[in-house]
C-alpha cells in the first residue's frame, strides 16, 4: 500500500480539485467554527456587542430571540438546501438523457454547485454552532454579535440562490457544456505537450534494444488507466537496470491478467518489483482528463452523435460539437506530440510510453460524426470547413495530407446522398483544401433559399 501512495496522493488530490465533497466541507467546517468561536469569544468578552447597534437586535438581552433567529434561519437553509438538490438532480437527469452520460462528471465538478451547497450547509451549520451560547439558564446570554452574522449570512444565501438558478439555466445549454469540455480537453493538452510543434519532430528510440523486451508483467486489477507516474516507473526502471514499455495508452481498458508492462532483464524483475512497478499506474472504473487527452474528445463526439441520431435530430448541436472538435485539433496540430521514450542517464532507454498520434486524434473526433452524417448536408459541411480550418493552421505537410484523405472519404460518403447543390459546395471546401487557402464565407455562390446549409 505504502507503494502506491504517490499515485494515490495524486488520484486524490485530482478528485478533490474538482469532486463534490472537498468545497462544501471545507466552507461548512469554516463556517461551522466561526459560529462556536465566535458565540464563545462574545460570552467572554460580552462588551463587544455595544458594537452593534441598538435598531439592529433591540433584545440584547434576550435569549429567546436570539434562539428563534437561529433557529429560523437554520430551519429555513436547510429548507433552500434541499431544493437545490432537486434542482440540481434535475440538471443532471436532463443532461444524461439529452446529451451524454459521460458529460455528468462536468456538472460535478461545477465550482458554483459545490459554492451553493456549502454557503447553504454552512450557514446551517454556523446557526447550529451557536445556537446553544444562547441560553436562559443558569445565566442568561444572548450572542448578539453571532446573530447578527447569521442575519448578515441569510441575505447572502438568497443572492446566492438566484445566482445559482441563473448559473444552472446557462450551464445546461449545449453550447456552454461543448465549451467547458473543450476548455479542460485543451487544457490536458497544454499539459501534455507544453512546447511549440518544430518543423521537423524527431523521436525515435535509442540506445537499447526494443527486441529485448519479452518479460510481461500483467495487471492485477481490471479499469481504465488514468493516470501513469512515469517519473516514478523511470526511476524503478533505472534502479532495476532495466527497460519499461506500456503495453496500453492511458485512458483505456485493461482487464486483469492481460499485459500492462512489458521489461527488458526479466530475470530481475521479482514479485516484489513487479508490483513496485504497477503501483506507478492508477486504474479505475472510469475515464479522467488527468493524462486523458482522448476523454474530452469521446464526450463530445458521444454529445454530436446522439444530436444527428434519428431519435432527437438536432444537425444544430452537432454543428457546434464539431466546431469545438476543430478547436481542439487545431491546439493538438501547433503542439509537440507528447513525448514517448525517457532516457536515464541519457542514451540510456528506461520508460517507453505510448500515446495517441494525430491521425488516431482525427479519426476519434471526426469519423464517427462522419459515418453518421453522410446523409445531413449541414454537418457534412461543417466537417469539410473544419478539416480546412485546421490544415490553415499548419504547414505540415503530413498532417495537411491526412486532412485531404479525410475530405475525399467525406465527398465519397455523401455521393448519391445529398442533393448536388451540396455536393457542389462540397468539391469546392476540397478544393480549397487541396490548395491550403483559408475558406471564406460568401464566395461559394448564391444558395437557394430553402438550403438548411446556406450559412454553412
Amino acid at each position: 500500500m505504502l507503494k502506491r501512495l504517490p499515485v494515490f496522493f495524486r488520484s486524490t488530490l485530482y478528485a478533490f480539485r474538482g469532486g463534490f465533497l472537498i468545497r462544501p466541507l471545507l466552507i461548512v467546517l469554516a463556517l461551522g467554527t466561526a459560529g462556536a468561536v465566535l458565540s464563545a469569544f462574545e460570552e467572554q468578552f460580552p462588551a463587544i456587542r455595544w458594537f452593534v447597534p441598538q435598531a439592529l437586535f433591540p433584545s440584547q438581552a434576550d435569549p429567546q430571540v436570539a434562539q428563534a433567529i437561529l433557529t429560523s434561519i437554520a430551519t429555513s437553509t436547510m429548507t433552500v438546501v434541499s431544493i437545490v438538490f432537486a434542482i440540481l438532480l434535475m440538471t443532471l437527469t436532463l443532461a444524461s438523457t439529452q446529451f451524454s452520460p459521460r458529460i455528468l462528471i462536468s456538472f460535478v465538478r461545477d465550482h458554483v454547485t459545490q459554492w451553493t451547497l456549502g454557503i447553504f450547509l454552512g450557514t446551517f451549520s454556523y446557526c447550529i454552532a451557536a445556537l446553544p451560547a444562547a441560553r436562559s439558564l443558569p445565566t442568561p446570554f444572548a450572542p448578539v454579535v453571532t446573530v447578527v452574522g447569521a442575519m448578515a449570512l441569510a441575505p447572502v444565501c438568497v443572492a446566492w440562490l438566484i445566482y445559482f438558478i441563473h448559473h444552472i439555466s446557462i450551464a445546461i445549454s449545449v453550447n456552454h457544456i461543448l465549451d467547458r469540455i473543450s476548455r479542460e480537453t485543451e487544457l490536458v493538452i497544454g499539459e501534455l505537450m507544453p512546447y511549440p510543434r518544430r518543423p521537423a519532430h524527431w523521436d525515435k528510440a535509442f540506445g537499447a534494444s526494443l527486441e529485448d523486451l519479452k518479460h510481461v508483467i500483467a495487471s492485477r486489477q481490471s479499469g481504465y488507466i488514468r493516470f501513469v507516474d512515469i517519473p516514478r516507473l523511470r526511476a524503478l526502471a533505472k534502479s532495476y537496470g532495466a527497460c519499461v514499455a506500456l503495453e496500453r495508452r492511458v485512458g483505456q481498458f485493461v482487464p486483469e491478467g492481460v499485459a500492462l508492462l512489458r521489461v527488458s532483464r526479466g530475470d530481475r524483475i521479482t514479485d516484489v518489483r513487479a508490483l513496485e512497478l504497477l503501483a506507478a499506474f492508477d486504474i479505475g472504473p472510469t475515464r479522467t482528463m488527468q493524462q486523458d487527452i482522448e476523454c474530452g474528445i469521446v464526450q463530445i463526439v458521444d454529445i454530436a452523435l446522439r444530436a444527428i441520431s434519428p431519435a432527437v435530430n438536432d444537425p444544430t448541436t452537432a454543428i457546434s460539437a464539431v466546431d469545438q472538435l476543430s478547436s481542439i485539433l487545431i491546439r493538438w496540430v501547433s503542439r509537440a506530440p507528447p513525448e514517448s521514450y525517457f532516457y536515464d542517464p541519457p542514451h540510456v532507454l528506461r520508460v517507453i510510453v505510448h500515446w495517441i498520434d494525430f491521425e488516431g486524434v482525427l479519426d476519434l473526433a471526426f469519423e464517427q460524426i462522419r459515418h453518421y452524417s453522410v446523409a445531413d448536408a449541414a454537418v457534412s459541411l461543417r466537417l469539410m470547413r473544419a478539416l480546412g480550418d485546421i490544415a490553415s493552421t499548419t504547414s505540415d505537410p503530413a498532417i495537411r495530407t491526412r486532412l485531404l484523405e479525410r475530405g475525399k472519404r467525406l465527398i465519397d460518403g455523401c455521393a448519391g446522398r445529398l442533393q448536388e447543390f451540396d455536393m457542389a459546395r462540397l468539391r469546392r471546401r476540397l478544393s480549397r483544401l487541396e490548395s491550403g487557402s483559408r475558406e471564406q464565407d460568401g464566395r461559394e455562390g448564391p444558395a437557394p433559399t430553402n438550403s438548411r446549409s446556406s450559412s454553412l
